[in-house]
């Protein structure tokens, strides 16, 4: 049988994985696959928040079992390039990540992601007739209903932000991960891919986005200070932004209204440097207010290029700042890249700043990767460059690829 691949079943297991407990997800999947699809050993990967290692989720009182490779492996390589990866059973053969099934079955590892939020990988165990084409999309599209579900059920279970943890978060990074929207977000006019340094550690560093059926609005922030300090600026500087946002105001309002609160709250002794911008999805015309210190960069074609914008005063740094924005426009096949000052400002043990050339390097080798794997890759790099995962100030990436919207009626 294959898994869970007509239309008239999935709307009824969508409707049985909303029927239980948030915790009970888990359990609750691998019994639908099992007697719908014969499967056996299904399991539950979640990226960590470094994107190093998938771990695999075990409701309580199970342990959690061995992580595996976010890269590596054929889990590491459906989470990675996005797409399924069957590795048909062998008797000689078993391991961590892809199971021995000498018995005429193959191990189907399929992408959990909503809407270009990658938040794992399912694995399944499924006779070797319900792993032709037709099975491993009905597995896709049961692990992107999964994927939904998880969202959801975030909202009353630990279970599975736990499950992404390798080790403890700071109380800082703690704030800043549930202030972020995702790290990762898909249209058909944009695909936007998003990471954050030191992932357990980090503090000032922040990425937020919103988009309805015309515009997509994009903000970096990098809060001054440390720590906690930096959290709790960071976290009025993000909060005006929506608030103002949310109010229907022009960008340069929102600058200034964020400035404000700011402002008001911790009176000019921290500021924080922030890019807005927010993307026409009709014509590409983009508006920018770039106030303080991340850069934005432009791939067109082979080309790498700093897009110049107005250096203006930080939010909160004077009372009453006034802000105005520019314009420029993408093209389809563009891709930006924003950084906050933990990345473009990054120093090797010599002294080296990280700057414009290692991050065109840094493109180069990854002109084809989607957004996600570029902004990860540009991570890596930096670690690179910085001579230590451990780094000093924190880093934050934003990729995005512009597709632009086909003018032509459908």
């Amino acid at each position: 049988m294959n898994a869970v691949s007509t239309s008239e079943s999935l709307p009824s297991v969508e409707s049985e994985l909303r029927s239980v407990p948030p915790n009970a997800l888990v359990g609750t999947a691998r019994r639908l696959l099992a007697d719908r699809a014969g499967a056996r050993e299904v399991s539950l990967f979640l990226a960590d928040y470094g994107l190093r290692v998938l771990r695999p989720v075990s409701p309580p009182p199970d342990t959690t079992g061995e992580p595996v490779s976010a890269y590596d492996g054929p889990a590491g390589r459906a989470f990675t390039l996005q797409t399924p990866v069957v590795e048909p059973g062998r008797a000689d053969e078993a391991d961590g990540a892809g199971r021995a099934g000498g018995d005429g079955t193959a191990t189907v590892y399929v992408p959990v992601t909503v809407r270009g939020d990658r938040h794992g990988v399912l694995s399944a165990r499924l006779p070797a007739a319900g792993a032709d084409p037709a099975g491993v999309r009905g597995l896709a599209e049961f692990a992107t209903a999964l994927g939904h579900e998880i969202a959801a059920a975030e909202r009353d279970t630990d279970l599975y932000i736990l499950a992404r943890r390798t080790r403890r978060l700071t109380l800082a990074a703690e704030m800043q991960w549930q202030l972020l929207p995702g790290r990762g977000c898909g249209r058909p006019e944009f695909v936007i891919g998003a990471h954050l340094e030191p992932a357990y550690t980090v503090g000032g560093d922040n990425f937020d986005w919103s988009t309805d059926g015309s515009q997509l609005t994009v903000t970096v922030t990098d809060g001054m200070g440390r720590g906690i300090d930096a959290s709790l600026l960071t976290s009025v500087t993000v909060g005006a932004l929506r608030n103002a946002r949310r109010a229907g105001v022009s960008l340069a309002d929102q600058a200034r209204l964020a400035d404000q609160a700011v402002y008001a709250q911790f009176g000019g002794k921290v500021y924080a440097s922030t890019l807005l911008l927010r993307f026409d999805l009709a014509t590409g015309t983009v508006q920018a207010v770039d106030a303080g210190s991340p850069r934005l960069y432009r791939r067109r074609g082979d080309t790498v290029r700093r897009i110049e914008l107005e250096a203006q005063l930080p939010l909160g740094m004077f009372e009453e700042t006034a802000y105005e924005e520019q314009t420029f426009t993408v093209r389809p096949g563009d891709r930006l890249v924003a950084l906050s000052t933990g990345v473009h400002g990054a120093r090797s043990p010599e002294g080296a700043l990280f700057g414009e050339d290692a991050l065109r390097r840094a493109l180069d080798t990854a002109p084809t990767q989607a957004p996600q794997e570029v902004a990860r890759s540009v991570v890596s790099s930096l670690v690179e460059h910085f001579g230590s995962t451990e780094l000093t100030a924190d880093a934050a990436v934003v990729c995005l690829d512009w597709n632009g919207r086909d003018a032509t009626p459908s």
